[in-house]
């Protein structure tokens, strides 16, 4: 048995009893026995005694270095992801505490090396007086918010954003409760009094204002602590009793070594405080103590999970300042040093008793000791390097090194270490600012200078990562800002991806570059945020901007454009940051006025609208595109139609009239073919009309043909009547009052028998009854046109009532017109054909 070891069984029997942990120095002797007193211990290079070491013995520990603790009979050790690590027996502590017994080897930084020993609490005068108890109360500064006071009368306490003493208020303050980290701080007693100690917290613990660093405070009674900001802020209140117990006398054992112990934290007297009790309905009891386990038990992944307080102050330099570790030697001088040191002593005589085959070993064992020494001289130079904070001069010898040895993976790992302490503080400070075409040439100029080392590359597209991140967050107005639809889903499609392509992975070197660089943390939490924000955003509204694609795809491969309408009006309601959609209207309107001329018939202005058609959104470019190619007229047919128009503007009919003939077939033959009966129509009686001239029946001629003129089209015709047309103007009212007359007595009686319905529309022929109801339509269709015409052409107000019966007849000849164009699957073409004839529409 190791000396000062008490055997576990007996350790077990009684948990009660109270014991010391010895840590006996292996590695330096002379500094002495360490004896542990208290349920924490802190180790550290700030921390007494190691705070009294040589600068030499303490290089390689770090301030906030490791705890021991004791708890339920057994003693641990927990690592606080120090940057040299702690081992027990040689084993790594990683995330979760270790378990430590007598005789085990603990050893910090890879230098200072501790062998456990545990012994019998030692006899004091403190504990044969009586038992100390402490009661801390928090009471809350603030009496607007709705804080209770937290009352704890046992120890270990630990602040954590998912206690319910915290989460309870997360509906009223969520962003406050959320600058508390999981792992905030924790209150413990060291001596018999409280100390607190912030655990790495993201917004940090503070003391009278003071934001804490990496070691712990004391307590006293009306100090004010605060978590995370100015929200979680409580006055310090304690109450402290003493209980008379039994004496026992213990003897203490003696040292298994010469030196006397260094004895941490020795308890010093105290006097009690008494304060007035809290109201028990506003004060919250704390009924059991915390766990060391849970305490320093880390999960670093949900360590960035902690929404960071802008407001929240950050260290002083003086809290969080490192001591500058002292410029390493060249590699030359620790070879010389160790020569030196291997023969140190040496003189003449020496040489003259070892002779001269003596000195050709001695020569050849050196040369054997230099080549050894040399093969890792690469590595200890980097390393120096990195311990004196030369990052770039350590990333260049190390990147140096790799070119002629591509292969070592310990040269890598420290060349990817070196670069981004080197590199990732500039980058950060472009980030902040808002620099990002810098930090993104920063990024790039990382990847030049790390080409061959695989290993760095990976930490350098992560890099690239964060940055195009913060860069489209902040782009677009921060992570609550509006999506804007069918501009925003590509990036957010391309971040996610590259994450979710090895988000472990990912999430792994995030975490290593952390370790590197203790200042991206804080940018590494909040692009953990601004991931998942984006992911939120990707369940609801990018899944939205699909489903709306896909019902404005399929509305209007149902030629039904209207419908889009509501479906609109009823995203924009559902989806309050879905921006864009104003630009979606549009497309649908112009889209809709397009549609509807080409159902139709009505080709004149349907080419007009053609001419002008700009669509911004990609589902109406999409289907604006399969509808030029497969139902609007060619671009062939529109030059073509173009030069007609042109030609019977100015009166060349017979060129007009040559051209329509000279249309190719198509699906718009039959609309060109009335087009031309229409303007032959017109032509002859013009001719007519012309010949008539002091004929008694001239003048129904002229306003007959006035009546068939479309004022665009045919305007030519128009501006040669015109004047006798004036002469009759009378004459040509009272003749555009008998067409709407005429119009709504024969729109009457076809509603008085029923409109066309879906059996007759089915139809296999021409039967009587749809003849005689088309025969209806199409007239009063035709008149209401003519009437509407010729006070239009006079610049006369119509009847009342006669836009809406135009709108009526017309609305009902396209309906019809689009049920028949429906059944086209399902009729034979040319029956087809014969009842659009029937119907009308088409070039009136």
């Amino acid at each position: 048995m190791n000396p000062g070891e008490a055997p576990i069984a007996e350790m077990r029997a009684a948990l009660d009893k109270e014991f010391d942990v010895l840590l006996l120095p292996v590695s330096h002797p002379s500094l002495g026995p360490i004896r542990i007193v208290d349920d924490l211990f802190a180790i550290g290079r700030s921390e007494p005694p190691f705070a009294e070491y040589s600068r030499d013995l303490v290089t390689k520990l770090s301030r906030r270095h490791a705890r021991i603790f004791s708890e339920h009979g057994a003693v641990y050790v927990a690592d606080l992801d120090s940057k040299n690590g702690t081992t027990v027996n040689g084993n790594a502590v990683r995330q979760s505490p270790a378990r430590v017994r007598a005789g085990d080897e603990l050893c910090f930084g890879g230098e200072l090396s501790y062998r456990v020993a545990v012994e019998p609490r030692p006899f004091s005068s403190a504990s044969a007086r009586g038992v100390q108890h402490l009661t801390v109360t928090l009471k809350p500064e603030r009496a607007d918010l709705g804080l209770e006071a937290i009352d704890i009368p046992v120890f270990p306490f630990l602040v954590s954003k998912t206690d319910e003493l915290f989460a309870r208020y997360k509906d009223r303050y969520p962003h406050q409760v959320n600058y508390i980290s999981r792992r905030h701080a924790h209150i413990f007693l060291k001596s018999g009094e409280p100390w607190i100690e912030d655990l790495g917290s993201t917004n940090g613990t503070f003391v009278n204002h003071k934001r804490l660093g990496e070691s712990a405070v004391a307590l006293e009674n009306g100090d004010v602590v605060g978590f995370g900001g100015d929200h979680f802020v409580y006055r310090i209140a304690l109450e402290k009793s003493f209980e008379i117990e039994p004496t026992v006398t213990q003897m203490p054992p003696p040292l298994a070594a010469d030196a006397s112990p260094v004895v941490a934290d020795t308890p010093a007297p105290v006097a009690a405080v008494a304060m007035p009790a809290e109201d028990p309905d506003k004060t919250t009891f704390v009924g059991a103590a915390h766990s060391f386990l849970d305490i320093f038990c880390v999960d670093r992944a949900l360590q960035r999970e902690d929404e960071v307080n802008e407001n929240s102050p950050p260290l002083t330099p003086e809290e969080s300042s490192e001591t500058p570790p002292r410029r390493p030697r060249r590699r030359w001088q620790l070879l010389l040093s160790e020569l030196t040191r291997t023969f140190a002593g040496g003189d003449r005589t020496t040489m003259r008793r070892i002779g001269w085959g003596g000195l050709a070993v001695l020569i050849v064992v050196g040369g054997i000791a230099v080549a050894l020494y040399m093969r890792g001289a690469s590595e200890r130079e980097v390393k120096n390097l990195l311990s004196a904070g030369e990052y770039e001069q350590a990333a260049d010898s190390a990147t140096s090194y790799l070119q002629h040895h591509p292969a070592s993976d310990s040269i890598r790992s420290l060349a990817s270490e070196a670069l981004m302490k080197a590199r990732v503080p500039g980058w950060l400070a472009a980030l902040r600012t808002g620099q990002f075409d810098h930090a993104a040439s920063l990024v790039e100029g990382m990847r030049t200078s790390s080409e061959g080392n695989p290993d760095a590359v990976s930490l350098i597209d992560q890099l690239r990562w964060v940055g195009e991140l913060e860069r489209f967050v902040v782009g677009r107005g921060g992570p609550d800002a509006p999506i804007h639809i069918y501009s925003d889903e590509r990036r957010i499609d391309n971040l996610l991806k590259r994450w979710d392509d090895d988000a472990k992975g990912h999430q792994r070197i995030l975490d290593r570059i952390a370790s590197y660089v203790p200042e991206f943390t804080e940018p590494y939490a909040l692009a953990m945020s601004h991931l998942r924000k984006l992911q939120s955003d990707d369940s609801v509204y990018l899944a939205a901007i699909d489903r709306l694609n896909s019902t404005i795809a399929t509305e209007l491969g149902r030629d039904k454009p209207n419908a889009l309408t509501a479906v609109l009006d009823d995203y924009a309601q559902r989806y309050p940051r879905l921006a864009g959609l104003d630009a979606v209207r549009a497309d649908l309107r112009q889209y809709t006025e397009i549609f509807n001329e080409m159902t139709a018939r009505h080709l004149t202005p349907l080419l007009a609208l053609m001419k002008k058609a700009s669509f911004s959104t990609p589902p109406f470019q999409s289907q604006y595109r399969q509808l030029s190619a497969t139902r609007l007229p060619s671009a062939e047919v529109i030059a073509k139609h173009d030069a007609v128009s042109a030609a019977w503007q100015s009166g060349d009919s017979q060129q007009a009239l040559a051209g329509l003939q000279a249309m190719p077939a198509g699906p718009w033959s039959d609309v060109l073919a009335a087009e031309l009966a229409h303007k032959k129509a017109v032509l002859d009686q013009f001719a007519d009309l012309q010949k008539s001239r002091g004929a008694g029946n001239r003048d129904d001629k002229l306003l007959s043909f006035y009546a068939r003129l479309d004022p665009v089209e045919d305007a030519y015709y128009v501006r040669a009547i015109q004047s006798d047309v004036d002469a009759l103007r009378d004459r040509a009212l009272a003749r555009a009052q008998d067409s709407i007359n005429r119009a709504q007595t024969l729109w009457r009686q076809y509603r008085a028998n029923g409109s066309i319905g879906g059996t007759q529309r089915l139809e296999a022929g021409v039967s009587e009854g749809f003849r005689n109801q088309a025969r209806l339509l199409s007239e009063a269709n035709t008149s209401a046109q003519q009437g509407m015409r010729i006070y239009t052409q006079l610049k006369a107000p119509p009847p009342a009532g006669s836009d809406q019966l135009l709108e009526d007849i017309e609305a009902e000849t396209q309906l019809q017109r689009r049920s028949l164009q429906e059944l086209r699957m399902v009729l034979e073409p040319g029956l087809l054909k014969s009842k659009l004839t029937l119907i009308g529409g088409t070039d009136e």
